[in-house]
């Protein structure tokens, strides 16, 4: 299959586009979704799931950058799914876009692998960054979400101290906590002097030590552990 591409840098590269799978089991919002990502020139849909079995045998088939997930699905729901298609397809990044924000949701979800959590009533402008976003490795909270795991956190942070963080080297630490400070992996880079690529070979360590799948979930086990203060937030 060819990929659209878009024109890049000032270097005059191009570069392709970012492959979506869309999984929600209302085809109406499938579609309108598609359309909102579809305008840009850097996004295109490559494959559409009604329910969560489906969408990981479409992340299996198809591989896409980026996975748009339903939490709400029959079959197969979205923490299922989320799970099944990170073991299936581990580069795909998992974005939540859903209506719900229970807790029991919220965090199970978090924990499977997903890198952002969305809510619906978000603007198509905020969807789109945030595709691009946790393309980039970044992580993604909607406002609200961000709430519910900063408070969850707090009720345990510290509590089991740190002898354990030794397991990641002194640069690892350092990257986890600017990026709990929200910073991206390019910010984070400019900021130690570095490539955009190393700082994603960190990220990539410090999530098989800690045996996570998202930045997220990587900022909440420094809080719970107490290397991270909890004045310094998790990205949003």
């Amino acid at each position: 299959m060819i990929l659209p591409c878009y024109p890049g840098t000032a270097w005059g590269l191009s570069v392709a586009a970012i492959r979506i799978l869309l999984a929600d089991d209302h085809a109406v919002v499938r579609e309108g979704t598609r359309r909102i990502l579809e305008r840009e020139p850097d996004l295109v849909v490559v494959a559409e799931a009604g329910d969560g079995e489906e969408a990981v045998a479409l992340a299996d088939q198809h591989r896409p950058d980026v996975a748009v997930v339903d939490v709400s699905m029959p079959v197969m729901d979205g923490i299922e799914a989320t799970k099944g298609i990170k073991e299936r397809a581990p580069r795909t990044a998992v974005l939540v876009f859903t209506a719900y924000d229970y807790d029991e949701y919220v965090f199970a979800i978090l924990q499977a692998g997903a890198a952002g959590y969305l809510l619906k009533d978000s603007r198509g402008s905020e969807l789109v960054n945030a595709v691009r976003r946790v393309y980039e490795g970044e992580s993604v909270l909607h406002p609200a979400i961000a709430r519910k795991v900063l408070d969850r956190v707090a009720l345990g942070a510290g509590q089991n101290g740190n002898p354990d963080v030794e397991m990641l080297t002194v640069r690892e630490l350092e990257v986890l906590r600017l990026a709990a400070e929200g910073l991206s992996n390019r910010d984070i880079a400019e900021k130690l002097i570095v490539s955009p690529r190393t700082i994603q070979s960190h990220m990539a360590n410090i999530f098989g030590k800690l045996q996570v799948g998202s930045r997220t979930e990587a900022v909440m086990v420094g809080l719970r552990r107490g290397w991270i203060r909890l004045e310094e937030p998790p990205a949003s």
